[in-house]
């Protein structure tokens, strides 16, 4: 028992001795903390023989661990490189974070990255609380920072470009998100900021290239089918936008906007069928209910059915009369029954519903809307030339795969 007790007392002074001059070395007080955990056991182990008793099986092992195993435990870390020491800060943070102490947080962090610069996990963090104070350009310094040490931290890349994009870099965001897909072109969420940020810009087609080769990865990805939908209406291209909104609308049944879209579609080529069962099921939902009963009261005009189109323009009337009224009144087919419609005498102090689609989808609908009605006045061989000369244009590969999935649907 007095041997036992001797070498523990030997080894564990030693080890005291190496954390006391690697603290002076350092220059880290996080090794004060190691140092009061190791005198507790040395403590314990001195109470063990000046009481020449036994101190239980617990206090032995408690002894033991804090004297000797967290002290060789911190020893070959150092030794492998491994910041044990470091990441005292970080828990440090994290608890003042969960505490909601932001500014303390900080303060451990900032210590962490000042002492040891090449230190990913404190950066990271210091990067998101930036982040959530709104802090962005200190935000996007530290993800840099971060990115510098661990060159796959593809999340970071996002951030940086996400933040740019917030400041009204899109230049720069674009250029960060390309640099990120060549990286990894799987990364669904910088296809999708990109592919917005090229959309904003007018940049349709190249818009429709970054969803195309982002399919290669993911064909069944609904985001990444509609988005190209929204990328081929903008450039005018019907047909191949009526596949990807076809296939988003398969991968998700309560796509309504995908089923919307390809009602006003199958109105350009003057397929009323077509028209009328997805404007039907569009009215599903709430934001697109008002502009579908619209649609179909203009398509039993069309087929001479004047009752059921009253009732279909009241009903759209009753949902958003502010965003109904003036297009009943604009366009000359309403001619024929508008007295028989129930236009409120209010009209004009009625509260315009707020608009939940996002722009892109907002001006992906106004244009398969407006060539709807253009579409209107050509006669059906207009219509054909029109599908056929959409049909013969020259596609990518990705194309004529999801031209192959539509056939075998």
């Amino acid at each position: 028992m007095i041997i036992e007790q001797m070498i523990f007392a030997i080894c564990a002074f030693a080890l005291f001795v190496y954390t006391f001059f690697k603290m002076i070395q350092k220059n880290d007080t996080n090794y004060i903390g190691i140092l009061i955990i190791q005198a507790i056991g040395i403590a314990l182990n001195f109470i063990q023989v000046l009481t020449k008793k036994e101190i239980g099986i617990f206090l032995i092992i408690i002894k033991y661990i804090f004297s000797i195993m967290i002290p060789v435990a911190i020893m070959i870390l150092d030794k492998k490189g491994i910041p044990l020491i470091q990441m005292l800060n970080v828990v440090k943070a994290k608890i003042y974070l969960k505490m909601g102490n932001n500014k303390k947080a900080k303060e451990q962090l900032i210590a962490l990255v000042t002492k040891y610069p090449e230190n990913y996990i404190g950066h990271k963090m210091l990067a998101q609380i930036y982040e959530v104070e709104g802090g962005m350009r200190k935000a996007i310094d530290e993800y840099v920072q971060a990115i510098d040490i661990n060159k796959k931290d593809y999340d970071s890349y996002y951030k940086v470009a996400e933040l740019l994009n917030n400041l009204d870099k899109s230049n720069e965001a674009a250029e960060m998100l390309s640099n990120l897909l060549n990286k990894k072109p799987d990364y669904y969420k910088a296809t999708e900021l990109l592919g917005d940020i090229l959309i904003t810009k007018q940049m349709y087609k190249e818009a429709a290239n970054i969803y195309q080769d982002a399919l290669k990865y993911n064909p069944l990805s609904f985001e990444i089918n509609y988005n190209l939908g929204i990328a081929y209406t903008m450039l005018n291209d019907f047909q191949n936008a009526k596949i990807c909104y076809e296939k988003a609308a398969e991968i998700n049944s309560l796509s309504y906007n995908s089923k919307y879209s390809l009602a006003e579609i199958a109105l350009i080529y003057k397929d009323l069928e077509e028209a009328e069962k997805y404007f039907m099921e569009a009215i599903g939902d709430d934001e697109l209910s008002a502009d579908s009963y619209y649609e179909l009261s203009k398509i039993a005009l069309i087929r001479g059915d004047k009752e059921k189109s009253i009732q279909f323009a009241n009903i759209a009337i009753d949902i958003n009369a502010s965003i109904v009224v003036p297009k009943i009144k604009k366009d000359p087919i309403f001619i024929p029954i508008i007295a028989k419609i129930s236009i409120p005498f209010n009209i004009e102090e009625m509260e315009e519903k707020h608009c939940k689609l996002l722009e892109k989808e907002q001006i992906a609908k106004e244009r398969l809307e407006d060539m709807s009605e253009k579409s209107r006045n050509l006669s059906y061989d207009d219509i054909k030339f029109l599908k056929n000369n959409s049909i013969g244009k020259r596609k990518s590969g990705t194309e004529q795969y999801q031209e192959k999935n539509q056939r075998e649907i």
